[in-house]
């Protein structure tokens, strides 16, 4: 009779708990539903600290965008890949316009030629091309260029000048050995590598003592060449650093233009049979000298 009484309470007990659990859960719903907690206090979003907050946030932000962009570092624009044409904004046609245009062995020396090649916009260019870097040799060509047509300053005014084959620039003098690589290229089919060519060939016999000489730069056609004398002249011969032909080394007489390995050597042999030459003259005296160039050779020889 104990037991169940104590049990009768106990269970009375927990429903009682159970009750005012409820009730209490009710009136906290009662409370969030009916009562306003809103305030009218209002944040002002303008104050001065949290404009700063909100630009130093801003800047941050700035930051790490840049951060997360690809660096573009100088480069090469002939050996563009298809992923660095497309981190550049390139199109595949146009990556593919670049490739096809390597293929054939060919590059691009300039932005102007770049842009001819692969047709990017102006837009693009401009954003890229500053970062390109071309071989110095190419920069040099390109400045040469860039002088020549500075150049460019009107007509000639002296008629002997006014031909077909002359072009309408001046030029710095008609001395065939001081005029400049610009000057012979206002001649009509001289351009830079043939005016290079010409000024090189100069410098190996130390200044063009006959005029016919010209027609032996290589591959200058006789017609460019003859187009060329019509313009230039010589006018003082070059004072040429001659050579003591009883006392020079082999390398030193192999330097004359003239004078290949197989005539060195018999020059050589001929000065050991005959001790010393007395007149350069002798020369003549050789086996299979080329006598018909004599004269040009013995421009640069002496015997002492």
């Amino acid at each position: 009779m104990k037991i169940f009484k104590s049990h009768f309470w106990y269970n009375k007990r927990q429903r009682n708990g159970i009750f005012f659990l409820l009730l209490f859960i009710v009136i906290l719903q009662a409370i969030y539903v009916y009562v306003d907690f809103s305030s009218d206090n209002k944040v002002n979003a303008n104050t001065v600290e949290l404009l700063a907050f909100k630009y130093e946030l801003d800047s941050l932000k700035r930051i790490e965008l840049e951060k997360r962009k690809p660096k573009i570092y100088p480069f090469n624009p002939n050996f563009i890949t298809d992923f660095k044409g497309y981190q550049l904004g390139m199109s595949i046609n146009e990556i593919d316009r670049l490739h096809s245009f390597r293929k054939k062995n060919k590059y691009v020396n300039s932005t102007k030629e770049f842009q001819e090649v692969t047709k990017v916009s102006d837009s693009l260019l401009n954003k890229i091309s500053p970062y390109f870097k071309f071989p110095d040799w190419v920069v040099k060509r390109n400045q040469q260029k860039q002088k020549k047509q500075a150049l460019v300053s009107g007509v000639l005014n002296n008629n002997s000048f006014k031909e077909p084959w002359v072009q309408n620039i001046t030029i710095s003098t008609s001395d065939i050995n001081k005029a400049t690589q610009q000057d012979f290229e206002t001649i009509n089919g001289v351009g830079e590598v043939i005016s290079e060519r010409i000024i090189k060939y100069r410098n190996k016999l130390q200044g063009y003592s006959y005029t016919n000489q010209l027609y032996e730069v290589w591959r200058l056609e006789k017609s460019t060449a003859n187009a060329i004398l019509k313009v230039f002249k010589i006018y003082q011969k070059p004072t040429i650093k001659k050579v003591n032909v009883n006392t020079a080394t082999f390398k030193q007489v192999l330097k004359n233009p003239y004078i290949d390995y197989e005539l060195c050597k018999k020059i050589f042999e001929f000065r050991d049979e005959v001790a010393e030459l007395q007149d350069i003259s002798e020369l003549r005296n050789i086996k299979d000298f080329p006598l018909d160039k004599y004269d040009r050779i013995v421009l640069y020889l002496e015997a002492k």
